[in-house]
This record gives structure tokens, C-alpha cells and sequence, in this order.
């Protein structure tokens, strides 16, 4: 393969830490050449809580990827996530400029820069700007209006933003790392890059990523994105419910959660016995396994149902005719699927990331989408102009510029 330039994800969650390193080959295909994971010690909910422990997390994550790899770390694309991400559609108006009256790049760019023209708090941070579809002279449903004879260029946008300490405390731990962030990728965002198919994408759909502590929401109509949030719930609180209930470490209680639970109550017969260690209790317990599904049952109700308040949110509800993919460390939680169709009424699948090549084993379930996402994300929008842009000044797009810098000067012309 003709290696055209090496791209680098970082996604610091709750739990654990993941690094991906990837070469790009020339036709954009991604093989994953190296990854270190991390447990993750510092965040809370998807933000930092302390940045030293946060910053030794995600370095020890890194070296991991780098000694497997043998590639020095220099830049990444990075996930942001918790509940302060908020999202917003906008709409940008120009006149068409130029004496031909041709869609230039520079009539997009400037569009855009017009959509994105939204009143923001001074304590927001815009993260993405994501052109959903363009209206050339009153024509709707335009994906790519370049060229096009035109008077009136108008670009409808997805606007994406949080709160400006969370994303630059996140920063600041990755550059303490000693990494440059190429950008910052909201993790829903990341996750539907690995996971959604263009179909799905066309005729509705939701991505829900369960994580640690967070669950990220990304909802596509017309084949772009349309609403995304964060809802602060994720794994962690079924594994705490499981802990308490069985009265056992959330070491144990995690393992056992994944081991032998279920979300779908069918699946338990009454008489099925499990052998729990109890905190304090040498000789542990025996516990009908139904007590530990119900639990997990319940909690993950919780869940959909604050999901199924989302979509209402949205706009969108009994719109999504390809329903919901689940994805994340909470989708692989037996019965997560089932219960989901019950509680949401529509179609649900669980989704495993897609895409990539030199994808090992242990990274090809849905723990792992949003890394691999960002691996997608980056090698889809090197030498794309606009995003550099959205770097608002501050050090985001710095890293990535040098990318594309490096990638230009392999291939002159």
C-alpha cells in the first residue's frame, strides 16, 4: 500500500483512554498500525475532573500505541465529549461573487462563515460548523453546489458547540501530553463515521454512543447530521446500581454485568444461580441471576428512555425510518438491542466499527468506535479547507494545518 501519511485518534473517556494510529493509503483506505489503551483516571462524565491524573492517563495510552507501532506521536484528532456539547442549526446567505457567477470554493467558505455568524455565549466554544445541504437561487437539496451558475448561494449548517473550560482543560491535558490537536471531533460525531451507513444516514437515523459515563446522541436526516447531544448517563451507572444491589466492588460488579447480564428479562429462567463474592464476606453469595438482569433492566430503561425524550427534543420523533444504532462499551450488554426496540419503538441494531483495515480483534467491537471514527473522520477531511477554519484562533487546527502542509508537499500539483 502506498502509505500517504499517518493520522492519529485520541479518545479520553471516562474509563478507559484509547490512541489509534493509522497509515492512510493514497485512495483514503485507513489500516490501523498501532493503539494503546489506558484505564482512565481524571475524568468524570466525559470532562476532566484532574488534569494531572488525566494528562498520565492518556500519556501512558499513548506510549502503548507508540512502542506497538513504532511511530512518534506529534499531533491527533481528539474526542470531546460530556454534557456541556449543545448543537444548533444555522443558515448562511451570499451573493455569488465573481463575474461568471460560478460557485466558487470562496462562496462556500464564505457562506459558511456567514451561517456561523450565530450568536455564541462568551463561555461557548464553537467545535464543528458541518454543512448539512445547500440552496442554490431557491433550489433545495443541493449536496455540493460548486460550479453551479448561481446568484443567491444559501448553506444550511449544523453548528456544534461547548462549554470553552471543558474543551480547553481537554486541551491542555493533551498538549501536556506533548501532542498538537489536529481538531476536536465531538464523539457522537466520530462514532457515526465508523459505524453508520450512507443509507441509514439518508433516510433518518440515530447513533447512540454508550459510554463510561456519558451517552452521545447523533441524529441524520437527508444524509447529514441534524441534532447531537450528550445525555450524562452511561455503563457506569448500571455497573453502580449492580455493586450496590449485589453488594460486591464495581470491579466485580463490572465484570459480572458484562459476564452475566442481560438487558432482555426473556432470556433469564428463575432457576439459574450465580456465585457472588460480597464485600466483607469471605464465602460470598448465591443470587438468582434474574435480581442481576433486573437491575441491569431498569437502569438501562433509564437510559433509552431519557434517549426516546431526545428524539422528541429533536423534532424528529417516528421520523427516523432506520431507527437507532447503538454503539459504545454500554451496546454490548446482552439484550441491550431488544430491550431498546421495546422502550424506543423502532428499528435498533447494535453497531460495530466498519471501515477501517489492520483492525485486530480486540478493537472490532463497539467499545472501540469512536477512535476508530476519528481515524475515519481524519482521513476524510485532510486537505479540507474549511476546517482549518474552524479552529477559531485558538491552537485546534494548528496540528492539523501541518498535515495537510506535509501531505501537499508529498503530491506537487
Amino acid at each position: 500500500m502506498d502509505r500517504e501519511t499517518v493520522l492519529v485518534g485520541i479518545d479520553a473517556g471516562t474509563t478507559k483512554v484509547t490512541t489509534l494510529i493509522g497509515e492512510v493509503g493514497r485512495t483514503g483506505d485507513v489500516n490501523i498500525i498501532g493503539y494503546g489503551i489506558a484505564p482512565s483516571v481524571g475524568m468524570k462524565k466525559g470532562m476532566v475532573a484532574n488534569i494531572d491524573q488525566t494528562v498520565n492517563s492518556i500519556a501512558s495510552s499513548i506510549e502503548k500505541a507508540e512502542r506497538l507501532s513504532g511511530y512518534k506521536i506529534s499531533s491527533a484528532f481528539v474526542s470531546v465529549g460530556g454534557s456541556h456539547i449543545g448543537s444548533q442549526n444555522s443558515r448562511g446567505v451570499v451573493a455569488v461573487s465573481g463575474h461568471k457567477r460560478e460557485v466558487s470554493r470562496e462562496d462556500v467558505a464564505r457562506a459558511t462563515d456567514a451561517a456561523r455568524a450565530v450568536q455564541v455565549p462568551s463561555n461557548r466554544e464553537i467545535l464543528h460548523v458541518v454543512p448539512r445541504g445547500y440552496i442554490v437561487d431557491g433550489q433545495e437539496g443541493i449536496k455540493d453546489p460548486l460550479g453551479m451558475s448561481a446568484v443567491r448561494l444559501e448553506v444550511e449548517t449544523h453548528i456544534v458547540a461547548g462549554a470553552a473550560t471543558s474543551v480547553q482543560n481537554l486541551s491542555k491535558c493533551i498538549t501536556q501530553a506533548n501532542v498538537a490537536i489536529d481538531e476536536m471531533v465531538i464523539s457522537s460525531l466520530a462514532a457515526a463515521e465508523a459505524t453508520l451507513t450512507d443509507t441509514e444516514k439518508e433516510l433518518g437515523v440515530l447513533v447512540a454512543d454508550i459510554g463510561g459515563g456519558t451517552t452521545d446522541v447523533a441524529i441524520f436526516v437527508d444524509g447529514a447530521v441534524y441534532h447531537s447531544a450528550v445525555l450524562p448517563v452511561g455503563g457506569i451507572n448500571v455497573t453502580n446500581d449492580v455493586a450496590i444491589g449485589l453488594r460486591t466492588s464495581l470491579n466485580l460488579a463490572e465484570e459480572i454485568k458484562i459476564k452475566h447480564g442481560t438487558a432482555n428479562l426473556n432470556e433469564v429462567q428463575p432457576e439459574e444461580l450465580l456465585n457472588v463474592a460480597v464485600l466483607g464476606d469471605e464465602g460470598g453469595q448465591t443470587i438468582q441471576r434474574r435480581k442481576l438482569c433486573e437491575i441491569i433492566e431498569a437502569r438501562m430503561s433509564e437510559i433509552y428512555s431519557l434517549l426516546r425524550e431526545e428524539v422528541k427534543r429533536s423534532g424528529h420523533a417516528g421520523m427516523l425510518p432506520a431507527g437507532v444504532v447503538l454503539t459504545g462499551g454500554g451496546a454490548r450488554i446482552g439484550g441491550a438491542a431488544d430491550l431498546a426496540r421495546d422502550v424506543l419503538e423502532m428499528p435498533v441494531r447494535i453497531g460495530s466499527p466498519q471501515g477501517v483495515g489492520g483492525l485486530m480483534d480486540q478493537l472490532s467491537n463497539p467499545a472501540f468506535a469512536t477512535p476508530i471514527g476519528l481515524l475515519l473522520w481524519g482521513a476524510e477531511h485532510v486537505g479540507a479547507e474549511p476546517l482549518t477554519a474552524y479552529s477559531n484562533g485558538s491552537s485546534v487546527g494548528a496540528g492539523f494545518g501541518r498535515v495537510v502542509d506535509w501531505v501537499r508537499g508529498l503530491f506537487p500539483g
